[in-house]
């Protein structure tokens, strides 16, 4: 069941920003490591994700929403980084902890940034470009065009088909929804038990169209260990971040 669409829209320079950061994960890919508090670059990688958000003029609150372990014994560091940043127990999945942080929210907000704690490297621009898009009804993804040949495969890896890569964007984080349409999807998608990779599917499902904004090839998620290489190197270059994104 889709939310009846609003006709009220938000103009970008009246967006009161707030940005929901779910960091509730296990690290099953990063051998059970809690990904958002390994060090990266001398600080934790979660300090380096906060950053860009919290230099932004636009950004009044951040929720961030941690397992109930982290909860219970969050680092000083994080208390302490900013007073607009709020800690919340998020949930057993991606959805139910983007939804507990979304809700905690202030009031005030009316443009909800919706980011991976493990993707660090995002840029002032991308940031610009998910906050500036015009209208405020539809949501937005930061994206990046597909650029290897992607192959379908059946359980035994078998090809089964190429897709055309030409239509096709590997979606990143921010993503970016107003704030009530995004509330009540997200409801709903509890209500169903609806399950999703990313929030532009639950959107897209119950809160109206999405467009893909440009991310950057940069903008990547630390996910596996070799990922925290590649962000060790880039963390060491900020001019390549700088180039293009």
């Amino acid at each position: 069941m889709r939310v009846p669409r609003s006709r009220v829209t938000i103009p970008s320079d009246l967006r009161v920003v707030g940005v929901a950061i779910p960091a509730a994960g296990s690290g099953v890919r990063m051998g059970g490591r809690r990904k958002p508090f390994l060090t990266l670059g001398g600080r934790p990688l979660l300090a380096h994700t906060l950053r860009p958000f919290l230099d932004h003029p636009q950004v009044t609150c951040l929720v961030v929403a941690l397992s109930p372990a982290d909860m219970a014994d969050a680092p000083a560091w994080l208390r302490a980084l900013d007073a607009r940043i709020r800690l919340v127990v998020g949930g057993e999945t991606r959805r139910d902890s983007v939804h507990a942080a979304v809700e905690a929210l202030d009031p005030s907000v009316n443009w909800v940034l919706v980011h991976d704690a493990a993707r660090p490297l995002v840029t002032r621009s991308i940031i610009d470009r998910c906050i500036d898009v015009p209208g405020g009804e539809e949501g937005v993804v930061a994206a990046w065009p597909i650029g290897d040949t992607l192959k379908e495969v059946s359980s035994d890896r078998t090809v089964l088909g190429t897709p055309d890569r030409s239509r096709l964007w590997g979606a990143q984080t921010p993503q970016a929804f107003p704030r009530d349409r995004l509330v009540a999807a997200y409801r709903k998608a509890i209500d169903e038990d609806f399950r999703a990779t990313d929030d532009a599917e639950v959107y897209g499902r119950f809160g109206g169209a999405t467009r893909v904004v440009e991310g950057s090839p940069w903008n990547l998620k630390v996910t596996h260990p070799e990922d925290l290489v590649v962000a060790e190197h880039l963390c060491a270059h900020p001019g390549v971040l700088e180039g293009r994104g």
